[in-house]
């Protein structure tokens, strides 16, 4: 299957993936008025995380990875933006901006801990 197989594996890209189709399926609910707006945003910020992800992962350069890892991470801050001004718009209820806010949160915490492996690549243990 290749590389791709490899990236499929990849913890951080599927918390980012599902956290993705999550939030396909709750921007349907936004008001129609929205769809040039903010459900065009926050899909695309979503997207965002685990494509860049995705791409740091094809570029097999450390230091190249763990960028497109940090464009990743301010995506997945904006789609958290997002989510707090479809609750703050009553877009979406508290609850469902809590189990956002987690899936938000668990991906972060995947993307730093794969920085920081990439990281740990460039200069190995002496």
């Amino acid at each position: 299957m290749g590389k791709a197989a490899g990236l499929e594996t990849l913890e951080a890209w599927k918390v980012a993936r599902k956290m993705r189709q999550e939030i396909s399926k709750l921007s349907k609910t936004f008001p129609q008025y929205e769809q040039y707006r903010l459900t065009d945003q926050i899909i695309r910020s979503s997207r965002s995380v685990s494509a860049n992800i995705a791409e740091g992962y094809g570029r097999f350069h450390y230091k190249e990875s763990m960028q497109a890892c940090r464009i990743a991470r301010g995506s997945l801050v904006e789609t958290l933006e997002h989510l707090i001004t479809a609750h703050d718009e009553k877009y979406i209820t508290e609850q469902q901006l809590l189990e956002q806010r987690a899936i938000n949160d668990h991906c972060q915490k995947l993307i730093n801990g794969y920085v920081a492996f990439l990281r740990s690549r460039l200069s190995p243990p002496k």
